[in-house]
């Protein structure tokens, strides 16, 4: 390796680091000053918590082993639907590309289910599931399924028609350009559904809990808010965030190894 490269890459990994130092120091700072602010009576710490109230109380539910029970209720549920959400939208999608006619029917109702805010469906979606999970799932899916499968299909629609051209010269067929082409060449968006989608179903996951649930940090944030036990909300809203970056960073992973 030449000087110039070694010099770059340590340019980058200092880069990195400093990064990284720089994000840690930022969420300290902002605990000190929130904790600070909560201590001295700017912030009110019974509509805002504070930092030692929510480590206190996920202590305490993790003693009784409670909070375990509803982290794993969201994670089975979001886990779920997302594989639901990944596996019928490409399937609906490589439908709509290999059936011409199909697509230009359904396209409107897509973009139509698509555009309807999907909290309006929930109250029907109880009465005619019930309250139960199954319920939560269907919430999750309908929050993602219909954008991913448009996304999907366009990106399908947009293969390189030359390359297409090139498999059927050789006597290739259908399946041969579904996955020497449009498969292969369609990875990054499918994984950048995926990152986009994960995200959508945890949303849907806590809007379902807000309704029918029993168990799940939806039902812990309405929970805590009917009883003002705001430390609990806010604690369950951290929790939410940890699982969705940590769901985000599983997927970019699988990117880097697919890649």
């Amino acid at each position: 390796m030449s000087p110039a490269q070694q010099e770059f890459l340590l340019k980058e990994r200092f880069y990195r680091q400093k990064v990284t130092i720089l994000r840690f120091m930022i969420l300290v700072l902002f605990l000190a000053l929130w904790e600070l602010g909560a201590q001295t009576g700017t912030l009110n710490d019974f509509i805002f918590s504070s930092p030692l109230k929510i480590a206190s109380c996920f202590l305490r539910m993790t003693e009784d082993k409670s909070i375990f029970l509803h982290i794993g209720v969201t994670m089975w549920e979001t886990l779920l639907s997302f594989f639901l959400v990944v596996s019928v939208s490409l399937g609906a999608a490589l439908l709509l590309w290999s059936w011409k006619s199909f697509a230009d029917i359904a396209e409107p109702y897509l973009v139509a289910l698509n555009s309807l805010p999907k909290s309006a469906l929930a109250p029907l979606l109880i009465v005619w599931l019930g309250n139960n999970r199954k319920t939560i799932i269907v919430a999750a899916v309908s929050v993602a399924l219909f954008g991913s499968i448009m996304t999907l299909f366009t990106n399908f629609h947009q293969t390189d028609p030359e390359k297409i051209k090139l498999i059927r010269a050789f006597g290739g067929t259908r399946a041969d350009v579904l996955f020497k082409v449009l498969l292969p060449s369609s990875v990054p968006v499918i994984i950048s559904s995926m990152k986009v989608n994960v995200g959508l179903c945890l949303v849907g996951v806590i809007i379902g809990e807000f309704l029918a649930a029993d168990a799940g940090l939806g039902y812990l944030i309405i929970y805590g808010q009917q009883t003002f036990r705001m430390d609990q909300v806010v604690m369950s809203i951290v929790i939410l965030c940890l699982i969705s970056a940590i769901l985000y960073q599983g997927i970019s992973i699988l990117e880097k190894r697919i890649r």
